[in-house]
Order: C-alpha cells, then structure tokens, then sequence
C-alpha cells in the first residue's frame, strides 16, 4: 500500500490536523522524514500552506485543541509546532500549556520547527522594509527625550526591529527612537 493511502485509512480521510477533506496529501514531518507512515501526516493544502508559509490564520487552527491529542507522533508534533508559532494567541498558549510530549518527541518537534520571518507591517498593512519612509499618523510623546513627535513627520531610513515586528527605528528631530508600526504608514 502507498504511503498516501496508509495515511487515509489512519486518517480516516480526513485532514490529521484540521478535518477537512478538501486536497489531501501526504506530508512528511521532519527535519528527516524517512517517507514512512511513521514520519508523515495527510495534510489538506491549507495546513501545508500555513505550515511551511510565514503567516498562519490562528482560526484555522482552533482544530488543534483535538488534534493534539492523536495517538500518531507526526500529528503531535505538527500540533506542537503550530502552537508554539501562534503562542501569542491566549487559546494556543493555553492548549501548549496542556500539550504533553515524550520527551523524544518533544526534541523532534522542536528540531523541526521553523521561526517564521517577522514581517513589519504599517497601519494600513503596507509591509515596510529597512531603508522605508514612513509618516507618523498621531503625536507620539517620545519618553526620555523630552518632546513629542508630530503627526504627519515624515521618517526616512527606517530600520526593522528584527525580533519584533511591531516596532521600526527611526530619527526624528535628531534622536533615533523605537516608533510602533501602528502609528506610521508607508509613503
């Protein structure tokens, strides 16, 4: 029997992280997936997508409050892994809390997990990038620097704040400050 079809029988035919039946396929869990059962999920194309891709919707995975319990290791991991990038939601970083792993299968999970890029995104979801002009849209009082940025400032040469993409680095009025990325748009 194909790998395709050990995983839709054990699958049941259905997505092993979300449940839809829409586009299924074998997916193999690594860093070093052997293409065995044992190393691989069926997977609809929305996981797949989300999984290797840089942005995930975290009500896509809601579902991971079920799938995180399955018998098979490949789906405890890529539940893991998913919760682990969307720790920031409070429902994901409550289902982490309660997610128990062995612990070779914790070692797997996180050998393979990838740290998405940080993408900086404006008020208006523009992505912004290092070199950027962006305009302050509201007076922002700079702490320890004794004066309010204007709105309507403009800030040329933006840097990223590599870690966090909700703030840039700029100068404004000859001081290099931390802006908020909600607080600018992109020119």
């Amino acid at each position: 029997m194909s790998l395709i079809d050990t995983l839709t029988v054990r699958a049941d035919g259905v997505c092993e992280l979300c449940g839809s039946t829409d586009t299924l396929r074998a997916y193999g869990v690594g860093p070093d997936a052997d293409g065995t059962a044992e190393q691989a999920a069926l997977l609809c194309a929305t996981c797949v997508d989300q999984l290797d891709g840089t942005e995930a919707d975290p009500n896509h995975w809601r579902g991971l409050s079920s799938s995180m319990w399955s018998e098979h290791a490949p789906v405890q991991v890529l539940s893991w892994r998913m919760l682990d990038r969307l720790k920031a939601q409070d429902w994901a970083r409550d289902l982490l809390d309660m997610l128990y792993l062995e612990e070779d299968r914790l070692v797997w999970a996180q050998a393979g997990a990838t740290v998405p890029a940080v993408v900086h995104r404006d008020s208006n979801g523009a992505v912004l990038s290092a070199g950027d002009t962006v305009t302050l849209i509201k007076d922002l009082p700079v702490k320890g620097a004794g004066f309010t940025a204007k709105r309507g400032t403009a800030v040329r040469g933006i840097g990223l704040v590599a870690d966090n993409a909700g703030h840039i680095e700029g100068r404004v009025e000859g001081q290099r400050i931390v802006i908020l990325t909600e607080f600018v748009k992109k020119r």
